[in-house]
């Protein structure tokens, strides 16, 4: 009986001890959230391109007070959700009209974002970089990333991959195939294989890591002598791979015309297309400025490689709305100093230093921190470069063509004017 009345005295105690906790944690909630807004504000307000607006922050924290939190936790939204949305609207309201590329990245998205934007093969799983198709013994191969591991271990073009350790591929589709062959990060994959050439059963060891995916492949044209390397991205490694490739060339002939595709290449590091300018322009030229806030003007000049590895042929650039930043960099400077013809539509109008702040929890705000110039100082446009010939896409048009028989003709009458 006495403990009876024990309990009864002691569970209002305990469920108003309860409450008070939870109205504490509520506020440890809210603080959390509130404070991780002024972090991301000063990010911006330090980073951000533009002068930000100290008012407009305090309009957003009124709304933040009165309608984003509340109706956010009464929805039953965890902390972090209602943190990470909260900067994300914020971004969104503070930032100028003109940009459509600043935002706010929650910690899984933003290391997806990262991985994108460095054309680089990373995170808690990772693909072995092999491409193939589905036959009737396995998996045949129809690419292997140069940098991975796969291809350093012997993996080529033309083998057919029969097992991922203990798991046989024959009967599996691509998406079956696929996840054998994107196992936890650094991992030791045991492959079993068809040699392509000889017909050999043959077992690898295959780690898998991180590497940068190949961004440049040849495209076939049908005039001899004229070549194009189509772009998908500008990474680290980009440099690497237009050197082997006009390396390659150069191997087979005079190279007549060179062709390079940016169509649909969102851009990468402006260092990147630094690099593979230097292929094009005279080392030490000036080849773009950017301008952060409270810092003097940066300055980036085209390396200085070995006159024997520097092509000064007729070549022609392809772009199009979905060519941005670096591509639009890249293939404005070079139509800016005659040194290529530049064909297409006119291109996103991204040429802007975006930067990553990465925050303790993982998450991450894309900012842009300076808009490019040329060396005069003229600002790059956010209407985006224009074609030296605008030349649309349809199925009655391939640009690739249409370009190579455009530098065949200058060939030509470089041809007549040495004579």
């Amino acid at each position: 009986m006495i403990n009876k009345q024990l309990i009864f005295l002691i569970l209002p105690l305990i469920l108003a001890l309860t409450l008070t906790s939870c109205e504490e944690s509520e506020k440890d909630i809210y603080k959390r959230c509130r404070n991780f807004l002024d972090e991301v504000y000063e990010t911006m307000d330090t980073h951000y391109y533009k002068k930000m607006d100290r008012e407009a922050f305090d309009v957003f924290v009124e709304k933040f007070n009165t309608d984003i939190y509340p109706r956010l936790r009464q929805e039953g939204k965890s902390p972090n959700y209602v943190q990470w949305r909260s900067a994300s609207y914020m971004i969104q309201e503070l930032k100028s009209s003109e940009d459509v590329f600043s935002e706010f990245y929650p910690p899984k998205p933003a290391q997806k974002f990262e991985a994108k934007a460095l054309g680089k093969v990373t995170g808690p799983r990772r693909p072995l970089g092999i491409k193939g198709e589905v036959v009737e013994r396995g998996y045949k191969v129809v690419h292997v990333e140069p940098r991975a591991d796969a291809y350093a271990q012997g993996l080529r073009v033309g083998d057919i991959v029969l097992a991922v350790g203990e798991s046989f591929l024959k009967g599996l589709d691509e998406e079956g195939v696929q996840d054998l062959l994107t196992p936890d990060a650094d991992l030791t994959v045991p492959l079993t294989f068809l040699g392509g050439q000889d017909g050999q059963e043959k077992k690898i060891d295959v780690v898998a890591k991180e590497f940068f995916k190949q961004q440049l492949f040849m495209e076939p044209v049908q005039i001899p002598g004229i070549y194009c390397l189509r772009m998908e991205h500008f990474n680290r490694k980009t440099f690497e791979d237009m050197f082997r490739y006009l390396k390659f060339f150069r191997k087979h002939g005079p190279i007549l015309g060179l062709i390079i595709d940016l169509r649909g290449n969102p851009g990468g590091p402006p260092l990147a297309a630094l690099q593979i300018a230097s292929f094009f322009l005279p080392g030490g030229e000036e080849f773009t400025s950017f301008k952060r806030k409270g810092k003097n003007v940066s300055s980036l000049d085209v390396p200085t490689i070995a006159e024997e590895f520097r092509y000064h042929g007729p070549m022609v650039v392809l772009i199009n709305k979905d060519s941005g930043s670096s591509s639009e960099l890249f293939s404005g400077v070079l139509q800016k100093r005659n040194r290529a013809f530049v064909l297409g539509t006119n291109s996103a109008g991204q040429v802007m230093l975006k930067s990553m702040f990465n925050f303790k929890d993982g998450s991450m705000a894309l900012l842009i921190t300076a808009r490019g110039h040329h060396p005069d100082g003229s600002v790059f446009s956010f209407e985006g470069i224009t074609p030296d010939k605008i030349v649309n896409e349809n199925e009655d048009v391939d640009l690739v063509d249409y370009a190579a028989k455009f530098l065949y003709h200058i060939r030509l009458k470089m041809e007549k004017l040495m004579k």
